[in-house]
């Protein structure tokens, strides 16, 4: 199973899978889409195409005889980020334990072993091979528009660990307008960068704040200035200035809370608008989802991600979920490396989980 495991992981390394919303002319997933649909067939599984957005392809997988039962969805991306400052990113290396390569560990090792347990499990598995996961999710959502299932597992890198709650988070622009003039023109100028400064003081105060209440897996919310821009020159008063915020969110807090928070900060001096929200995700210690992981996996330790991840889409849409997969590191960083062991574990754990749920 190691050898298996090592040949599919570093075919899907190979593919160049880079997402396009991200960078430029990156490459997209319709290659590598291509590839686990013509794998499905090889070993006679089926695999469904979807693309509802042009150039952005998922693909679903599953047994052409569906057994009866109830149905494990297991969920993994197919896009990756960008390759900058990397060495050869798409020729798959091993190192020992160590499989090196860009999208190795995020995520195309959990891909691996989700096909490799849809093959392989007794029970009624689908996966879910899902575009976009790293820019705006399009290819969970047309998926969920078109499938659903008793439970699912997210197959993103946990260290083993069996996560059952992660946060989400609300993009807000915060405008602040002045009046242009010349910079001699004291009289007639209002400088909006200078105008801002109360809000950017205000946003460390209410970080600070948040720290009051805390989730036991997940710590604390958080609030921080991504992005600020204003004023044209050196010698004009700066008729504008916009503020990028980003409020980390804990299962609990809301969309409408997070902006009742930005009107109190901003206290008449500006205007904001809301740009993009993804909610937190949290599922019940007890449900059976998260016992059958635990069981199969030999008690894994139940913990919380700081990131935002698909699972939250598919709690959201009724389908009790966890996240579960193998170690190694380098998401989004120049080394990238995942632990082959680790994900043969994994498969065997997923499906172990699949006989649980059919049983």
């Amino acid at each position: 199973m190691r050898e298996e495991h090592i040949d599919l992981i570093s075919r899907l390394v190979a593919i160049d899978s880079v997402n396009p919303a991200l960078v430029p002319g990156g490459a997209g997933e319709t290659e590598v889409a291509r590839f686990v649909a013509a794998w499905a067939d090889e070993h006679r599984l089926a695999a469904d195409w979807l693309e509802a957005t042009p150039g952005r392809p998922s693909v679903v997988v599953h047994k052409r005889e569906r057994p009866g039962g109830r149905t494990l969805m297991l969920c993994a991306h197919l896009d990756t980020v960008g390759v900058e400052g990397m060495a050869d990113p798409h020729t798959p290396r091993l190192e020992g334990d160590r499989l090196n390569g860009r999208g190795a560990y995020d995520m195309k090792s959990g891909l691996a072993s989700a096909l490799l347990a849809c093959r392989d499990a007794d029970g009624d598995v689908i996966v879910a091979a899902v575009a976009d996961e790293e820019h705006a999710s399009l290819g969970v959502q047309e998926v969920l528009a078109s499938y659903t299932a008793d439970a699912a597992i997210v197959t993103e890198p946990t260290e083993l660990e069996l996560i059952v709650a992660h946060k989400g988070f609300v993009w807000v622009e915060i405008e602040v307008e002045g009046r242009a003039a010349h910079g001699s023109r004291h009289e007639e100028g209002v400088d909006a960068i200078v105008k801002a400064g109360p809000i950017l003081t205000g946003i460390g105060e209410l970080d600070a704040s948040l720290a009051a209440r805390t989730h036991p897996l997940l710590g604390r919310g958080s609030v921080h200035a991504s992005l600020i821009e204003g004023g044209a020159e050196m010698s004009s008063y700066p008729s504008r200035c916009t503020i990028g915020l980003e409020r980390r969110t804990l299962p609990g807090e809301t969309q409408a809370q997070v902006e009742a928070e930005v009107e109190r900060l901003l206290d008449g001096r500006g205007t904001s608008r809301t740009t993009l929200v993804r909610e937190p995700f949290s599922v019940a210690e007890d449900a059976e989802i998260v016992r059958a992981v635990s069981a199969a996996a030999g008690g894994p330790k139940l913990a919380g991600a700081p990131y935002w991840a698909d699972a939250a889409f598919i709690s959201a849409a009724g389908i009790p979920t966890v996240m579960y997969g193998a170690s190694g590191t380098g998401a989004h960083a120049v080394e990238e490396w995942v632990s082959v062991d680790d994900s043969v574990t994994v498969t065997r754990g997923l499906i172990d989980v699949a006989r649980r749920l059919a049983a």
